[in-house]
């Protein structure tokens, strides 16, 4: 994989010109993340990592049932806390209003409800894995 250089550079740029700590880049299956180490030091340490994204945004081609999505940008849990049981499971019948997972952000718990009666048919994702808004959390038929 070739990785142009010049969109590190801007990306540089960017973070300088806006006083930003972190910025990441998309573009097809490519993932560019540049961020200061320490924001206050004008000499500071810029990382950058580059990935080709295969898993990142799985998208079920043909969704059948309703999708529940993300109110919030966060990270997702599947239980009130470690080792506690979980709020949803594969095959488990839920009501509408019923929370199906936290989404924290901020420090916050956020209790995400179901927006429809049914039979969880997919979690799509992972117990603390971060979340964008409106990306599709569980399927429920």
């Amino acid at each position: 994989m070739k990785i142009d250089k010049n969109i590190i550079k801007e990306l540089t740029d960017y973070l300088n010109e806006f006083n930003l700590t972190e910025i990441e880049y998309t573009d097809k299956d490519t993932k560019i993340k540049v961020s200061k180490s320490n924001p206050t030091n004008s000499n500071q340490v810029v990382s950058t990592v580059a990935s080709t994204s295969t898993t990142a945004e799985k998208k079920p081609k043909d969704v059948s049932g309703t999708e529940v999505k993300s109110p919030i940008i966060g990270t997702a849990y599947h239980s009130p806390e470690p080792g506690a049981k979980k709020f949803s499971e594969i095959g488990k019948r839920i009501k509408k209003g019923e929370t199906i997972m936290i989404v924290e952000a901020m420090k916050t718990m956020n209790h995400v409800p179901s927006t429809a009666d049914g039979i969880i048919k997919e979690i799509c994702v992972e117990d603390g894995q971060p979340v964008e808004y409106g990306q599709t959390i569980i399927i429920v038929e």
